[in-house]
């Protein structure tokens, strides 16, 4: 599949422009070393200079949509807290920025809409501001708590994977929806969101409108869940942190709507640890990319007796698909935390007040660029397009978001 650079950016129905699945979120990589020579390039006669002049190109194509998107999370903040104090006269706001800050990309997208010179900085911000944002919540953890996180929420994992794939799959036959499309929509709710379609699609020979109807799918009651989830958790579960954290990790769909909610309960129930079990309980739905695809990829294959010469290699995959980078960053961080913190000066040099507040200022800075991802998340999705899904697979999505949400509430309660 082809790019295609005359359509405008949107997160239901663009992955026809993906070409690098190096993390959740199947945004393509603008690479400035591959455009054609820029005006006034020719003239410049060194090398440093050309790749200067290449790089303020790059910024200048960046700016307008990170801007616009870090402007979505600054104003939903002071709009949350203006009408949550100002306007309903609460001592603390019940509105949550995050939820403003989607709100608000939401309004921009589908009432005003955007100019194209803004989306190459909001897949920036949903392939790379996304990745440090959720990279730098390992600062926050050590490397005992997130094994001791991530081996909690195993078992949760696992069942809810196969429960999804299964059971959607034969739902999905029951309504006589096609084949590859229902296995998209499995894979994309039990793992990963849209990397996850987007690399099954790929393995499947997925049609274009497959894959776009899967993520848009998968994009929409991953939306819903996360206006949703943090209060129904809270109450389902009596706000127990820990809980919460593991139901959010594996009921929603995608790492930046888990990111969002774990955000969200944080933010009104002030609750950093479901936060943190979240997004530990999504990495680790993450690692089981490198299992579920191959396997999903073998079982179409072989189920729909395709040809040998159509077979798509199982290892097709690059390291960084089976292994996210951001999620390396995330555990390298988490080493770093646990270092800094043996004995009474961190790393035998720093002074213990300075440690704790790198530690505080890179939490901050973790909860601003999640909040910009989550807002461009808003400014990319354009509601008009849900025209174009038909009711089998909304009805498979509807179906797959609650048997995966039941699942996880039942195990959660079963078992801790």
């Amino acid at each position: 599949m082809s790019a295609r650079s005359d359509q405008p950016f949107n997160i239901f129905l663009d992955p026809a422009e993906i070409q690098s699945l190096d993390s959740m979120e199947g945004v393509p990589v603008y690479d400035p070393s591959a455009v054609e020579p820029l005006p006034g390039e020719l003239l410049l006669s060194t090398s440093w200079q050309k790749r200067l002049h290449r790089g303020f190109n790059w910024v200048g194509a960046m700016a307008p949509g990170v801007v616009l998107a870090m402007s979505m999370a600054v104003v939903g903040g002071l709009l949350a807290d203006w009408v949550g104090k100002t306007l309903l006269g609460f001592e603390r706001s019940p509105l949550s920025p995050v939820l403003m800050a989607v709100v608000l990309g939401l309004l921009v997208r589908n009432l005003a809409g955007l100019p194209q010179a803004y989306e190459q900085g909001l897949r920036l911000c949903l392939r790379l501001v996304l990745r440090i944002g959720v990279a730098l919540l390992g600062l926050k953890l050590s490397i005992t708590t997130v094994g001791m996180i991530g081996l909690n929420a195993l078992p949760v994992v696992i069942v809810c994977i196969v429960v999804a794939i299964f059971v959607v799959s034969w739902l999905s036959r029951m309504v006589k929806l096609p084949a590859r499309l229902g296995s998209l929509i499995a894979v994309g709710t039990s793992i990963c969101g849209v990397s996850a379609v987007i690399a099954t699609g790929t393995a499947t020979r997925a049609d274009e409108d497959e894959i776009s109807y899967s993520v848009a799918v998968i994009t929409l009651f991953g939306m819903i869940a996360l206006f949703t989830y943090p209060f129904l958790a809270h109450w389902l579960f009596h706000g127990n942190a820990e809980h919460v954290g593991l139901f959010l990790g594996t009921a929603i769909h995608d790492t930046s709507q888990v990111a969002a909610a774990g955000l969200m309960y944080q933010l009104y129930y002030d609750s950093p640890m479901t936060l943190e079990v979240a997004a530990t309980t999504k990495l680790v739905r993450n690692l089981f990319m490198g299992l579920v695809i191959p396997f999903m990829a073998v079982t179409y294959q072989r189920r729909h007796a395709v040809v040998a010469s159509a077979k798509v290699p199982i290892f097709w995959l690059k390291w960084s698909q089976w292994i996210p980078p951001f999620l390396i960053g995330f555990f390298a961080l988490a080493l770093l935390r646990s270092i800094g913190d043996i004995g009474q000066k961190p790393f035998g040099i720093l002074p213990p007040e300075f440690w704790e507040s790198i530690i505080s200022f890179s939490g901050a800075v973790s909860i601003f660029f999640l909040t910009t991802a989550i807002a461009a998340v808003g400014l990319g999705t354009n509601l008009t397009k849900l025209k174009a899904l038909g009711w089998k697979a909304l009805c498979i999505g509807f179906s797959a978001a609650f048997i995966v949400g039941g699942a996880s509430y039942s195990l959660v309660t079963l078992l801790y």
